[in-house]
């Protein structure tokens, strides 16, 4: 790296190319810089000490004096503060039975969302800065955080109440029923809003995606935001849900 800083360039071939010259007039190659590793064990021998290494993991478990001054509760549970923002306790294990739940069917059910194909993980739930105008911004003011301290959906993915509002709030993200008309009654509702409203009315929701849908880096609340915002995810080409309706329409007599 800091041969390609000396020269100013990257594509150099410093097999031929000099980096630099002499004040004698000859040129400098990379090789003529370059320690041997004879040389490099040597430094390394003499400036990488055991101390180094025990001093520092001798005391790793004890603390530090701000840490140990914490003030700690006395309980084997962890007290969830409802007024924290950054972490929530999640609702994932709330009526939670030994025997899941059956699946059941979506009648009368509005579409929330109609997605073309590879819509990746980052569509479904961005990682980046929270919009002040956004459903997570209303939350966050709601209980007391201002602009300044919305931070990103990546840093509040500790809290549940956050991350669902965030779900498909990537503004590259594109609802073919907008352009089409059909779905959500008001399209001017956030996609968080939405799926709430229709809920209180007694109404599901759907979405559905095309090929690909959630590629890209894995991001657990590209999967958790979904299943706390809409009821069902239905897959154009490809897909569990694709993948099970054709077994039962094939097993059929």
């Amino acid at each position: 790296m800091l041969s390609v800083m000396s020269v100013f360039q990257v594509d150099i071939d410093f097999e031929k190319e000099p980096i630099g010259v002499r004040k004698d007039g000859n040129d400098v190659y990379l090789r003529d810089i370059w320690p041997s590793n004879e040389e490099i064990t040597k430094v390394v021998q003499s400036n990488v000490l055991p101390e180094m290494f025990k001093s520092t993991y001798e005391a790793i478990t004890k603390g530090n004096p701000m840490w140990n001054q914490l003030s700690v509760p006395a309980s084997t549970l962890y007290p969830w503060d409802p007024r924290f923002t950054y972490i929530h306790k999640p609702p994932f294990f709330n009526n939670m039975t030994k025997t899941p739940p059956s699946p059941h069917g979506v009648k009368d059910g509005y579409c929330l969302l109609h997605l073309g194909d590879s819509i990746t993980t980052d569509h479904i739930s961005p990682a980046w800065s929270i919009h002040k105008d956004s459903p997570a911004a209303n939350y966050l003011l709601e209980h007391g955080v201002s602009p300044k301290g919305f931070n990103s959906y990546g840093s509040c993915r500790g809290n549940d109440e956050v991350m669902v509002r965030g779900t498909f709030a990537n503004i590259r993200l594109v609802n073919k029923l907008l352009q089409g008309g059909g779905g959500v009654k008001d399209s001017s509702l956030h996609v968080f809003d939405a799926p709430m409203r229709y809920k209180t009315d007694g109404y599901d929701t759907v979405v559905l995606a095309g090929s690909e849908y959630g590629s890209g880096s894995s991001r657990d609340w590209a999967a958790k935001g979904p299943m706390l915002l809409v009821e069902l995810t239905y897959f154009d080409l490809g897909g569990i849900l694709q993948y099970v309706l054709q077994n039962l329409i094939t097993s059929q007599p």
